[in-house]
């Protein structure tokens, strides 16, 4: 009996066996905003979309750029029956030097155009930032979850033990009967199981994190107790309003828009003719009769864009689709990013109430219904059956409590990378 009574005192004592405190651990935000931080200076999909930035600014000054003028050497006059310079028909040595100029504002617009690029990829980043920091955070808080389940089912475990020397003890003094004995049994090899279970899926999730900041797979994490229920004091209407203003998805969108219209403005000039001009230089050979001078040559070409209904207008009218089309696209992804802004905070609703509920309502009362259940089978006024099933259901829902809050952290991780800003740090207030 002494066994017995040691196990009911521990159930008196804990306030709720496996539940957060209502503080956070002081290096809980430290260490997240840390793997946070290891994580966008290191992930190697960040550092590719970096250097690829880098390709695309070294696009812009070439854009700008002339293109290069063309030297030519050539001989006129040369006759074909001696090839000899001295003749009568006076053979000219020749040196050509042209360039292409485009008309003037096409090499700025072109510019402009790869300055685009440039913004647009740096939205693709940003974007790609916001998503690593989400999946970070859920690797994070999915972690603090079946840490808190490990330790949840371990205490357990050591209740289970304390059930099966009970059942054991009243087995052996007659009072018992053996089915019981094997009940408990059965149960603490279910824990066991359990055990095995949690430990692999946070091994699993610890790789994740790790390659997620670049580490090795197997490389261990210290990650503190003190996951809490973050305070979230937003609407639906609010954290629309919020995306479309900071989302980098949409800015994206808009980048890509402008880029478009900097294309329309390229087609444009289209309609106007480009030039080259040139410089040619013609030595003449001296013949023993004659002593004649150098000949000097210039000129201006330009193209002459009459083909204006079948090219210049169609390309117009392109660019002016593609307009279009982006702004429809806009539209597309914007009302699919307020539609899971919606179904999120529903979920943030739904995840809330149920914390609230499983916290100061099932779990008290499932642990007051064990404690019962433990003092009514010690006087056999319950079968075991009744004792195992009272504790695998406070088992249970003391890991249906943080899994429900480790969703309602991961759903606030997701709604800051739909909205594209912090959303805790404009929190004024902490619980």
């Amino acid at each position: 009996m002494y066994r017995y009574w040691f196990v009911v005192a521990a159930l008196c004592l804990a306030p709720s066996l496996g539940l957060a405190e209502d503080s956070p651990h002081p290096i809980f935000k430290i260490t997240l905003n840390s793997f946070i931080q290891e994580a966008l200076q290191n992930n190697p999909e960040l550092a590719e979309v970096r250097q690829k930035i880098n390709v695309l600014k070294e696009i812009p000054p070439q854009r700008e750029s002339l293109a290069d003028p063309m030297v030519m050497l050539g001989l006129m006059n040369l006759p074909v029956d001696t090839f000899s310079f001295r003749q009568e028909a006076m053979t000219q040595k020749q040196i050509e030097v042209t360039q292409a100029l485009p008309y003037p504002g096409k090499l700025n617009l072109r510019s402009k155009e790869a300055l685009q690029d440039v913004r647009i990829a740096e939205q693709t980043l940003h974007d790609l930032e916001l998503a690593i920091i989400r999946q970070v955070k859920t690797s994070f808080y999915e972690i603090c979850f079946l840490r808190a389940a490990l330790d949840t089912t371990r205490q357990n475990k050591i209740l289970l033990e304390q059930f099966v020397t009970i059942a054991e003890s009243k087995y052996a003094v007659g009072k018992g009967i053996q089915q019981d004995v094997l009940q408990a049994q059965v149960e603490l090899s279910k824990i066991l199981d359990r055990l095995i279970e949690l430990q692999q899926m946070k091994d699993q999730e610890t790789a994740r994190l790790n390659t997620l900041m670049d580490r090795l797979p197997q490389a261990p994490l210290h990650i503190p107790h003190g996951i809490t229920q973050t305070p979230f004091h937003y609407t639906v209407e609010d954290l629309q309003m919020l995306a479309e203003k900071n989302r980098p998805a949409l800015k994206e969108i808009q980048e890509a828009i402008e880029k478009m219209k900097v294309r329309r403005e390229l087609a444009e000039k289209e309609y106007y003719p480009d030039f080259q001009v040139g410089f040619r230089y013609g030595q003449r050979q001296d013949s023993p009769f004659n002593d004649r001078p150098d000949f000097v040559s210039g000129f201006v070409g330009v193209n002459i864009p009459i083909w204006q209904k079948t090219k210049q207008d169609r390309k117009v009218a392109e660019e002016n689709y593609r307009i279009s089309v982006l702004r429809e696209s806009y539209r597309k992804v914007r009302n699919k990013i307020f539609m899971e802004i919606k179904m999120l905070m529903d979920k943030e609703k739904k995840n809330r109430e149920l914390i609230q509920l499983v916290k100061t309502g099932i779990i008290p009362q499932a642990k007051q219904s064990l404690e019962s259940a433990l003092a009514a089978y010690s006087v056999d006024k319950v079968d075991f059956l009744t004792l195992i099933d009272n504790q695998v259901t406070l088992l249970n829902w003391e890991i249906k409590y943080h899994r429900e809050l480790t969703h309602y952290e991961q759903n606030l991780a997701t709604l800051e990378s739909l909205v594209g800003k912090s959303l805790i740090d404009l929190n004024k207030t902490e619980r």
